[in-house]
């Protein structure tokens, strides 16, 4: 098989004036045949991500290992140089003296949980995304949209292709009867 020589269709997307028609649309484009879509939003709406099917964020789950493995790091560095590298009295205390190790403690773990959210958030989410454009410039100032993507598969591999069911026309027919005030076609056109 060849690949198509022409513009690549990325998707179909509607646009929606308000956000409880967003998520009610949403519920129904989960419910329906097309499996890969992404809803755009010009500010966080409330119980999208559940209309969407998504999972629990895993950020804060490696947030609070890398901050707790930090807090870790921190006291056995602070032991090891007061009780084995350097072992001075100063001032009568212990060589284990939490309470002096706290604010080191309190720091590592915060610049440890810090860096590790911002590459999880960016690992996570796939950023940078160099692949994608932006489809219209209102996107993300007033209007609402559910992108339904065309999936991807490899042309050459016939059973990938046999199994690829996505119908562009059957997609704009599911935005239009949901509720989209504008329906259109998306092509892939690099970035920006």
């Amino acid at each position: 098989m060849h690949k198509p020589s022409g513009p690549v269709l990325a998707g179909v997307v509607g646009f929606f004036d308000e956000s409880d028609t967003l998520i009610s649309a949403t519920v129904k484009v989960r419910d329906s045949s097309f499996k890969e879509f992404d809803c755009f939003t010009p500010f966080p709406v409330h119980g999208l991500d559940a209309a969407q099917g998504l999972k629990r964020s895993k950020v804060p789950y490696v947030t609070g290992i890398c901050a707790f493995s930090g807090t870790a790091l921190a006291f056995l560095l602070q032991y090891a140089a007061s009780k084995t590298w350097w072992p001075h009295i100063i001032g009568g205390k212990p060589f284990n003296s939490l309470p002096a190790f706290v604010p080191i403690i309190f720091e590592l773990s915060i610049l440890c949980g810090g860096i590790s959210t911002l590459f999880a958030m960016l690992w996570f989410n796939r950023l940078p995304n160099l692949s994608k454009r932006a489809f219209d410039p209102s996107i993300t100032n007033n209007r609402f949209a559910i992108m339904i993507e065309n999936p991807k598969f490899d042309p050459d591999d016939e059973d990938a292709v046999k199994a690829h069911s996505f119908s562009p026309d059957s997609a704009e027919q599911l935005l239009k009867s949901i509720g989209a005030k504008d329906v259109r076609k998306v092509f892939e056109e690099g970035w920006f």
